[in-house]
C-alpha cells in the first residue's frame, strides 16, 4: 500500500496535469522523417557544352562602329551623312549586315526624337540581320565626378 505524503489538500480525484508529450514527439518525429524522403537528392548534374581547344587570338584593332543618330526632328544620319529615306536606310543596313566583321551600330536618340521613329529604326535593324546593336548617348543621367 502507498501513502501519499503531501498536503491534506489533495483529494485522489485529482490527476496530472501536465502536458503528455508522447504523442506530440511521436507526430514530430513522423513529419521529419515525411521530410526526409521528400527531399529530392542534390545530385542533380547540368549537362554544359563547354568550347574545345584554345581560344581565338585576341585582336588588337578596334571594331569597326556605325553611329546612327536620330535627331530631335526625326531626322537620321549614318555616320553624320543625313539619310535621305527610309529605303536608304534599310539598304545601308543590309550592306552592314552583309559583311563578314559586322560593324557595331551605336543608336544615338535625341531625347526630344518621337519614340515610333527610334522603335522603328531598331527594328529595321533587327529585321536586316544587324547583331550588334546598342543605344548610346544617355550621358545625361551619369554621375558627373
Amino acid at each position: 500500500m502507498s501513502m501519499n505524503v503531501g498536503s491534506d489538500s489533495t483529494t485522489e480525484d485529482e490527476g496530472i496535469v501536465d502536458i503528455n508529450t508522447t504523442p506530440l514527439i511521436d507526430v514530430m518525429l513522423v513529419l521529419l522523417i515525411m521530410l526526409i524522403i521528400t527531399i529530392p537528392l542534390q545530385t542533380h548534374t547540368v549537362s554544359m557544352n563547354l568550347p574545345q581547344g584554345d581560344p581565338p587570338p585576341l585582336t588588337t584593332e578596334d571594331p569597326k562602329v556605325v553611329n546612327v543618330v536620330i535627331d530631335f526632328d526625326n531626322s537620321i544620319s549614318w555616320n553624320g551623312e543625313p539619310v535621305g529615306s527610309e529605303a536608304e536606310l534599310q539598304s545601308r543596313f543590309q550592306t552592314a549586315a552583309g559583311e563578314p566583321d559586322q560593324p557595331e551600330m551605336h543608336i544615338n536618340p535625341n531625347r526630344l526624337a518621337d519614340y515610333r521613329t527610334v522603335a522603328h529604326v531598331l527594328a529595321d535593324a533587327q529585321r536586316l540581320g544587324i547583331t550588334k546593336l546598342g543605344i548610346v548617348g544617355q550621358d545625361q543621367f551619369m554621375n558627373e565626378q
